[in-house]
């Protein structure tokens, strides 16, 4: 089962808040194929004549076009109205930030992991191991016009992730906003005063802590830290801060369709003139497809290109 990922894309531009959640899918009605009418050319033999006797009358006979056969119509899927808004309407096996059912239920039990993985430079940092699996992406710019990742990982526990690189004052704000962890290979001095002196002070985990490794890669050392999300939590478990996550607000998520949207079938974000994003709209599997420079984005844990089923766009003065 495809997870429902969620991909928000941070700008700084005029300020403005576009979202939107989906709990379930709605397949599509599938329409009949278009019947094409070919018909045969009428073909009456002409003889033709030299003498001074009257011309032959010639009678065309078209052929008859093929009798059609009525198609009904196919009746429109009705949308049923699932409305997820509250702690009572999750449950114990339904993930809170993506309103889906999960396969392993116990995963809710532990705090989220918020990891921030590198985006550059593309011969480096591409492709990741891990955005697939994470329940919330958040892609924001770094510094200049390059961007970095803050991963949300909760419902699922992929084999690796990375490259983790340093955290910005983002991070101060992301993690909260889920009472998750934070994983990261370091951060400036007075980010780090800033990060440590806030409400997820004491869930910060660093290159030093149980689950972070070097790949031995023959590339500059700060594209080497990768994770192994399994021990992380064996981490957050250490510092007694391994507990179910207390949520200040829950997300809400429906099968219906905002009112007065407008379809998007192409996503395109340019930051700058270094990194351009593009969000492809599949009708078929009702995800969109994420392509960084031209190239598609791939999960190298699978070898698969990344899809969401709702990415949301976030536009800020900063």
């Amino acid at each position: 089962m495809k997870q429902i990922l969620f991909f928000f894309v941070c700008l700084s531009l005029i300020a403005g808040l576009a979202a939107c959640g989906e709990a379930e899918e709605i397949p599509l009605p599938t329409l009949a194929p278009a019947i094409t009418l070919e018909a045969a050319p009428a073909s009456p033999t002409i003889v033709p004549t030299f003498t001074l006797e009257p011309t032959a009358e010639i009678v065309h006979t078209p052929t008859p076009f093929p009798t059609l056969t009525a198609v009904p119509t196919a009746e429109p899927t009705p949308l049923v109205a699932l409305l997820l808004a509250g702690p009572d309407d999750f449950g114990t096996d339904r993930n809170p930030l993506t309103g889906e059912i999960v396969a392993e239920p116990e995963n809710l039990l532990r705090r989220p992991l918020a990891i921030k993985v590198s985006n550059s430079p593309p011969q480096y940092a591409r492709p990741q191991n891990g955005l697939s699996q994470a329940d919330l992406v958040f892609e924001h710019i770094t510094e200049a016009d390059i961007t970095r990742f803050t991963a949300i990982f909760y419902s699922q526990t992929p084999p690796d992730i990375g490259p983790v690189r340093s955290a910005r004052l983002i991070d101060k704000e992301l993690p909260a906003m889920y009472d998750a962890a934070l994983a990261m290979s370091g951060a400036h001095p007075i980010v780090s005063q800033r990060l440590h002196g806030s409400d997820i002070g004491d869930r910060i985990l660093r290159s030093h802590e149980t689950g972070f490794y070097r790949t031995g890669e023959e590339i500059p050392w700060e594209h080497t830290l990768h994770a192994d999300p399994a021990g992380l939590w064996q981490a957050i478990a250490a510092h007694e801060e391994d507990r179910p996550p207390e949520f200040t607000a829950w997300m809400t998520f429906s099968s219906l369709p905002p009112q007065g949207g407008t379809a998007a079938n192409r996503i395109q974000v340019a930051y700058d003139t270094y990194t351009l994003v593009e969000w492809v709209y599949d009708l078929a599997n009702g995800r969109y497809w994420r392509w960084a420079d031209g190239e598609p984005t791939v999960d190298a844990n699978n070898d698969e290109q990344i899809s969401a089923a709702n990415v949301i766009l976030l536009t800020a003065v900063h």
